[in-house]
């Protein structure tokens, strides 16, 4: 059976696509950036929002100042127009750098972001790992 791409959802692959190439074609479209970049922004007044799951922050720390947001929270919270919103979600044209542990999850994330209208989100190269390695602050 092949797929229509006439009712095929908004952000939906009309072919089905493995893992290695969707997160390849996601990051074609975002300009990440690195663990510098990203503190250099969150001075400059970006939201970092740290995604990974609890037991990781648990584990490892928390990035100063990062609003955490459990992936499966993060439409719901950053949403401008959500009832769900997060007080920090107040534009579309907010700059949001996604957090995940290790930048991937971030990278797929960031897709979705855009798909809501938040068109300067981006992700974190090497997620939380590379924050930390880079020597930048962590709350333990």
């Amino acid at each position: 059976m092949s797929v229509d791409r006439e009712t095929t959802a908004p952000g939906v692959a009309a072919e089905p696509v493995g893992i290695d190439e969707w997160l390849e074609r996601v990051r074609a479209g975002i300009d990440r950036i690195g663990p510098l970049q990203a503190a250099a922004a969150a001075v400059d007044g970006a939201l970092l929002v740290d995604i990974r799951y609890a037991a990781l922050r648990e584990k490892d720390g928390l990035i100063p100042g990062a609003l955490v947001v459990e992936r499966n929270e993060l439409e719901w919270r950053l949403d401008p127009w959500g009832s769900h919103r997060a007080a920090e979600a107040v534009s579309h044209d907010l700059q949001v750098v996604v957090i995940c542990n290790e930048g991937y999850a971030s990278s797929l994330a960031v897709a979705s972001l855009h798909q809501l209208g938040l068109h300067r989100a981006t992700d974190l190269i090497g997620g939380f790992q590379a924050w930390r390695a880079a020597g930048l602050p962590v709350e333990v």
